[in-house]
């Protein structure tokens, strides 16, 4: 009777560990994206547009990294695909924005 049970609630209790690795995955890719758009942001209201540029990909490897400046602000968006740990999940592609004042030259 216990083997009944378990054979019927294990696809269950493997789809919510799949989920739930999931998420943590997706948080870290959400941290990582996070971070190069803070980082180019910072970099960029400075003046200096590669070093942002070469700071972002330090900080999100394969980053795409987009930034606008507009007025007294700095823009930076970066985008991050990340490849969830479960192979029949597609994968994510995350965007973060971080805005930095200009600073005077």
């Amino acid at each position: 009777m216990v083997t009944a049970e378990l054979a019927a609630c294990l696809p269950v209790l493997v789809l919510l560990l799949a989920v739930a690795l999931s998420a943590v995955s997706v948080a870290s890719v959400r941290v990582r994206a996070m971070d190069a758009a803070r980082e180019a942001a910072r970099a960029a209201a400075r003046g200096d547009q590669a070093t942002a540029l070469a700071l972002a990909r330090a900080a999100a490897p394969g980053a795409g990294v987009r930034i606008s400046v507009a007025g007294g602000e700095v823009t930076a968006i970066a985008t991050v695909q990340g490849q969830l740990p479960v192979p029949f999940l597609p994968s994510v592609t995350v965007s973060e924005r971080a805005v930095a004042a200009r600073e005077p030259p």
